[in-house]
């Protein structure tokens, strides 16, 4: 395993990459359950893969099943209120998500699908 991979995941430091992408439209799960599924994990090894401990102590990616539901959060709000209200909660979500740790159980990525109207994108 690289040193930099290594640190994906490690008492020195826990490395995310978050990327937010807003849109006119919600996405429903007919569309990107096959996305993930047939284009996003097969792009790379690593996302169908967890870090294991050899004998030694050395750490290696260890390939496992992945079941997308545990990798994808969609939050559920009241439909109807206004884009203040969502933008608070879109706001909110986005300081927890920072807080939080992968489980070191399954592959460490996450997809979260926040399918309501804020101020950047109206609906």
């Amino acid at each position: 395993m690289s040193p930099g991979a290594q640190y994906l995941k490690s008492s020195a430091l826990s490395l995310y990459i978050v990327g937010v992408m807003e849109l006119e439209i919600p996405i429903d799960e007919s569309i990107y359950m096959p996305f993930l599924r047939e284009l996003f994990i097969p792009i790379n090894h690593r996302f169908s893969s967890i870090m294991v401990f050899k004998e030694r102590g050395e750490k290696k990616w260890k390939r496992v099943e992945v079941n997308l539901k545990d990798h994808v959060n969609v939050p559920v709000l009241p439909s109807g209120l206004s884009t203040d209200y969502y933008d608070e909660c879109f706001n909110e979500y986005l300081s927890k998500l920072a807080w939080e740790q992968l489980p070191e159980s399954r592959p460490l990525w996450e997809v979260h699908i926040f399918n309501y109207p804020t101020k950047h994108v109206g609906m």
